[in-house]
Formats: structure tokens, sequence, C-alpha cells
């Protein structure tokens, strides 16, 4: 015999429920992350009675170790551009009607002091806590309840959702899947949005690791990973995709804001491209001159544009037989345009988001609704929709979250 979910003290009986085991609501929501929980404030805000299930024992547990603890809240500069989607015109709906600047105006209304860091990101001064207390205390504000730390076993659907836990059901007209991706599942990540997803018969294009680092193969680890810790000013570059950032190298290969960024784009079996002197021309007076000396000029002048102990490791990889003009042009092309084949990333365990997920040619750009079942919406990072690093993400979420609040 299945056990009843332990709900805690924030357990309640919904409005309108016909017995203790069975409550009813206008909308479930799936979730309790940033876009879950900004569906459901935008739920309350319009009287619907609003329900958040979530499967962990607290709220918003990948805020809290988002931006370093700080969470990089919103991008100023976020724009439709910032996003990977099979669909590249998907997000702007949702992406205009709810803003960078209704989201710093949020966090104003709750006197939380914050900064820009660099490239328009913003970080709370204090904490990621700040954010999290935000979304409750809105929540709280607008009636919703949160139930923590209750499984979902089943859902079904008829005239409307019901989701069994234990010997609960939760009735609702609406249902919002905001359950996030497959990245980080120690913090408690499934594929339970997109196997929910396939259960009513909704495409999800194939997942994988975004916004991770990249691992290096065996031979390319004994030539640079025991350089770990240091780091580059790069430009790294796949077809017209290009990140100007600090790249990190590590003990299994490279990181970085540089790396991670372009992470989202590579596949198996492809390469990047890495300018480690992006705007310098490093052998350019050496080839004005012949002086005898061009190897010790040349890494003088390499040490300028790179750390010592990377370009000393550059030169003993790609020096040259010779110091002509020839060799040293090849070694400026070299330089700006070093080809890396990862041999894969560090999987979904390091990964900020996932790119893939539910098809968004399966949802209103406007309404975050399945075309396919009425009443059925998807938000947030389960969605074909992935940020750049910076902020980008969590913008997504209160942008889609909020599309879909204002629907249901």
């Amino acid at each position: 015999m299945k056990k009843s979910a332990s709900f805690g003290s924030r357990f309640s009986v919904a409005w309108g429920s016909v017995n203790k085991d069975r409550q009813i609501w206008d909308v479930i929501v799936l979730g309790a992350g940033a876009a879950g929980l900004m569906c459901a404030i935008e739920a309350g805000k319009r009287g619907r009675r609003a329900l958040v299930l979530d499967h962990a024992e607290r709220i918003g547990k990948k805020i809290l170790i988002s931006g370093g603890g700080r969470c990089n809240f919103t991008n100023i500069h976020c724009k439709a551009e910032n996003f990977l989607s099979a669909n590249p015109h998907f997000a702007k709906s949702a992406l205009a009607r709810f803003r960078p600047a209704d989201m710093v105006a949020l966090v104003e209304k709750h006197g939380i002091r914050y900064h820009e860091k660099t490239l328009g990101q913003l970080f709370c001064d204090r904490s990621a806590h700040d954010i999290v207390n935000l979304l409750e205390r809105e929540c709280a504000e607008a009636g919703v309840r949160i139930l923590t730390h209750t499984r979902m076993d089943a859902i079904e659907h008829s005239d409307s959702f019901v989701v069994r836990s234990g010997e609960l059901e939760f009735v609702a007209p609406a249902l919002v899947v905001a359950t996030g991706g497959l990245s980080i599942p120690k913090m408690g990540a499934t594929d339970f949005g997109y196997r929910l997803a396939a259960q009513f018969g909704i495409a999800v294009r194939p997942c994988r690791p975004g916004l991770v680092p990249l691992v290096l193969s065996r031979a390319e680890q004994e030539l640079w990973c025991d350089l770990a810790g240091v780091s580059a000013e790069v430009v790294a570059s796949m077809g017209k995709r290009r990140f100007r950032e600090k790249m990190l190298i590590t003990h299994r290969g490279l990181s970085g804001p540089a790396i991670l960024q372009i992470s989202s784009y590579w596949e198996q079996g492809s390469s990047i491209a890495l300018d480690l002197a992006p705007g310098q021309d490093v052998t350019e007076p050496l080839r004005r001159q012949i002086s005898g000396r061009e190897e010790t000029m040349y890494r003088m002048a390499l040490r300028q544009a790179l750390s010592q102990r990377l370009s000393d490791r550059w030169l003993e990889v790609f020096s040259p037989e010779d110091w002509s003009n020839r060799a040293l042009a090849k070694l400026e092309e070299n330089l700006h345009r070093w080809e890396v084949f990862p041999a894969g990333t560090e999987g979904h365990e390091k990964a900020e988001v996932t790119v893939g997920g539910v098809d968004t040619n399966e949802l209103s750009a406007r309404t975050m609704e399945s075309r396919k079942v009425k009443g059925l919406f998807f938000v947030g990072e389960v969605v074909d929709v992935t940020g750049h690093l910076g902020g980008f993400n969590f913008q997504w979420a209160w942008a889609s979250g909020f599309s879909a609040g204002q629907a249901v």
C-alpha cells in the first residue's frame, strides 16, 4: 500500500476540496524553481488558486547555488540572440512580455541590493537567499500554496489533470511543468518533465549538457593539464559564434566563461577554435627584422600576451624548425586559431543548463501552452530554449513563467 506524502507545516486543505485526500485547484505547478514560482505568483495575482509541488525538501535549490551563491538573476542586455533553440524566434514573445527591467523592479521592490558585474550581469550584493525569499514572499502575498518533499507518483488527464502523490490527489484544469532539465543531478534534477511530455505525445528534442567544462583527450591532457589554474582571455569560436572571455585550464581540460559559452554549441566530434591573443600581432615586430635572436624575442613577446607558464608551454609545443618569416607567420596563425578537438564534456553533473528539451513547435510562444493538450504548459529549462552564460537563463525562467502565469 502506498504511503501518504509528508507535507509538514505547509499542508492545508484547498478551497473546494471534496475530502482531505482530494484537493481541487485552479492550477498546479510542478517544480518550485525560478520558472515555476514566477508562474504561480502571476496566476495567484490573477485570483487563481495555485499550488506548487516539488520533490525537493526546499524551494529554489538551484537558485541558491547560482552565481557563486549570489544569483546572477538577470542580464540587462537580454535579447533573443542570447538563446539557443531549434526555433530561434520562439523566445521573443515571452522575453518581450517580461523584461530585465521588470525583474529589476521586483528586486528593488523588496529592497534587495545588487550590482552589475560585467557584460550586463546583475548579481545580489549579499546572497542568493534574497531572491528565494523574494519569491516566497510574493507567493504568500498571492495566496500560492507550496508543498515540498512531495513525490509525484502518477499524472492523469481527462477533463482535468490529476496528480497522485501517495493516497492524495491534486486536481486542476491547468498543469504547468517547470521541472527543469538534467543539469546538476545532485540537486535533484531528473528527466521527469521530458517523460511527462512523452506521456502526452509531445515531442522532446535530444538533450545534452550546456555551459559545461570540456574534457581533452589523454594526449592533450598530458600536454596542457599540468598547467591547471592558468587562465587567459581568449576568443572561443565555432562557425559564426564567438565569445571573448576568460579561458581556464583544468586538470582534465578547459573551462572558464569562454569555454562554457562555446560548449553549448559543441557536439561530439567537432572542434572549437581559440584565439589566445585577440587583437594582437605578436610576431609582427620580429617579421620586420632579422637579428638572430628571434626565438628569444618571440618568447618575450609571447609572455606579454599570455602568462609565462602558458607562453613557455605554447612555445615548447609549437616551436618551429627555423625562425623564418614564413615560420613566424605560421606561429601567429596558430596562436589566433588553436583548433581543439575535445574528447567530451564534464557531463550533466557539472553543466549549468541542459540544451534541448520540449520541442517549441509543440508550444504557444505567447502562453507556453501545449498545442495538443489544452491546459498543459511547459516553462523554464525543460523547454528547448537555452541561454548564454550571464543571467540569461534566469531571465528566460522569469519570462516563460510569467507568460504561462498570465494565461492559466
